[in-house]
């Protein structure tokens, strides 16, 4: 029997080359593939929550802002309601 035989029949016979039962690091992957999902899903919560916060501020300015474009109000009424809607 040559040493290719012997070579081919080991690798043909062998289930596994580290023993009977699966790795022991197989837990990690599932674990790492949710915290990397989780990750994405919390990113995208805290980025949508930071753009939704100035949106009303933002619609005030708009419309203080089409007001003044209007001649509605004067350029010191417009400052200090815009001065106003930029409190927190």
């Amino acid at each position: 029997m040559s040493v290719t035989d012997s070579i081919t029949t080991l690798v043909v016979t062998a289930d596994r080359w580290d023993g009977d039962g699966p790795p022991a690091f197989w837990p990690i992957f599932p674990i790492l593939w949710f915290l990397v999902i989780a990750g994405i899903i919390a990113a995208v919560v805290v980025l949508r929550r930071r753009s939704c916060e100035g949106m009303p501020r933002r619609a005030g300015e708009a419309r203080l802002a089409e007001m003044y474009a209007a001649g509605e109000i004067s350029e010191e009424d417009y400052r200090a309601r815009r001065t106003v809607l930029r409190e927190k």
